[in-house]
């Protein structure tokens, strides 16, 4: 039976150092009597030792782990097996290291279980939830193969600029919807609050109102009468809309093949989804995995289900006895440039370095796109505000510029 697992707790302390001199800190231990007896070790004399408050629960410390931690964690443990630094001392040293209590508490597990006597590749499977199957089997490779560290520092790559490029893929996606929805927020404030003080002021004008400014009142008594419909009708729908796409694979598959269509976005998706083909293939390849099993990997971190679907079917070919270019032409979604890339690296025997070439020429294009994107989508934001806020403003202001025909 496994032993339990121990939570790991930081400690605040006050105490006396081996010079006599008044002393505080933090120190991490499962429990007080551990973290007193730690201190004493150091050569300090604890007055007080309690639970650290000093980060809220939204604090660094306390934040869930991320894949940016994870590549983190393994950065700094491969530099550490290069620098001849011993496995389980290696991960002692980058879990003192972190400031996140979560992932030090992860990194001593993994330790714990490493020092029991399992290999790296089995303690990280007992953690599925920050380890996926191409990590572990990876690592396990590295293990059987003697060159762990240069499998983690493979892996440490990878997952740096899977990362990055999810991160730029986010910002194309995120950058103008929440300026819309920003310009909307202010669109409805104007409507449910600011119209109807103008039209208090119109009613004692006693003169007709110009047809815009009667459909701005308009949607204003709709609004008041109506916000709060619509604001649990955006609550419900974006639930709803999470739901599916979390359960329903259909409807997750129908959002993956929608939004490739998308003018601009659907573009960085694309060359975001080929520079994730690319990149795993690439690392898993170099790392002596099988081309089948390669491509198996990649089909599950290609993110969208056509190139899923697209990669499976390579795979198919592959096992078949097609050459991998004539399965990728096959398929009809990747780029000519990517086929005859590695058309060459299956000539050359090269096949990873060209498919990193093709990762790295990829993500390029979606940072490129992304700053594109970027440059672009400001002047038409700009517009779309200056018509849904400016129109609300001309609109209120029309009666006053018509005020002298009344008089």
């Amino acid at each position: 039976m496994a032993a339990k697992e121990q939570k790991i707790i930081t400690f605040a302390w006050q105490g006396k150092d081996k010079s006599g001199n008044l002393s505080k800190g933090k120190i991490d231990a499962p429990d007080i009597a551990t973290a007193k007896a730690n201190l004493r070790k150091q050569g300090i004399l604890p007055k007080r030792v309690a639970k650290d408050s000093s980060f809220s629960l939204l604090g660094e410390k306390n934040k869930p782990i991320k894949p940016v931690d994870i590549a983190y964690f393994t950065r700094q443990l491969a530099t550490m097996l290069k620098s001849g630094v011993p496995l389980l001392q290696g991960m002692e040293i980058v879990g003192n290291g972190t400031e996140k209590v979560a992932l030090k508490r992860l990194i001593n597990q993994i330790r714990q279980s490493v020092s029991g006597g399992s290999d790296l590749g089995q303690s990280l499977r007992a953690h599925p939830k920050f380890f996926d199957d191409l990590f572990c089997s990876l690592v396990e490779a590295g293990e059987e193969s003697g060159a762990l560290e240069q499998m983690l520092d493979r892996i440490a790559t990878y997952k740096e600029k899977t990362e990055s490029l999810k991160a730029k893929i986010k910002k194309a996606m995120t950058y103008p919807a929440a300026v819309l929805v920003v310009g909307l927020i202010v669109s409805a404030i104007l409507l449910v609050k600011v119209v109807p003080t103008f039209q208090g002021i119109f009613a004692s004008f006693g003169a007709e109102l110009p047809a815009f400014t009667m459909f701005v009142i308009g949607l204003s008594e709709v609004a008041q009468a109506y916000w709060y419909i619509a604001l649990f009708a955006i609550i419900i729908g974006s639930f709803v809309f999470v739901r599916l796409k979390r359960n329903s694979q259909a409807f997750a598959d129908f959002v993956d093949r929608a939004v490739l269509k998308v003018p601009v976005i659907g573009g960085i998706l694309h060359k975001g989804a080929i520079a994730r083909f690319a990149r795993t293939l690439a690392t898993t390849f170099a790392a002596g995995v099988p081309l089948v099993e390669a491509l198996d990997s990649a089909a599950g971190a290609s993110g969208n289900v056509v190139y899923r679907n697209a990669i499976i079917q390579i795979r198919n070919g592959v096992s078949t006895g097609q050459s991998l270019q004539n399965a990728v032409n096959m398929t009809g979604v990747f780029p000519n440039m990517t086929a005859q890339m590695i058309a060459i690296g299956e000539e050359a025997g090269s096949l990873d370095m060209m498919l990193d070439k093709v990762a790295t020429f990829y993500e390029e294009e979606v940072d490129n796109a992304v700053d594109n994107l970027s440059s672009l989508i400001e002047p038409l934001i700009m517009a779309i505000l200056g018509v849904l806020v400016g129109g609300l403003v001309i609109a209120m202001y029309l009666p006053i510029f018509q005020l002298g025909n009344v008089v």
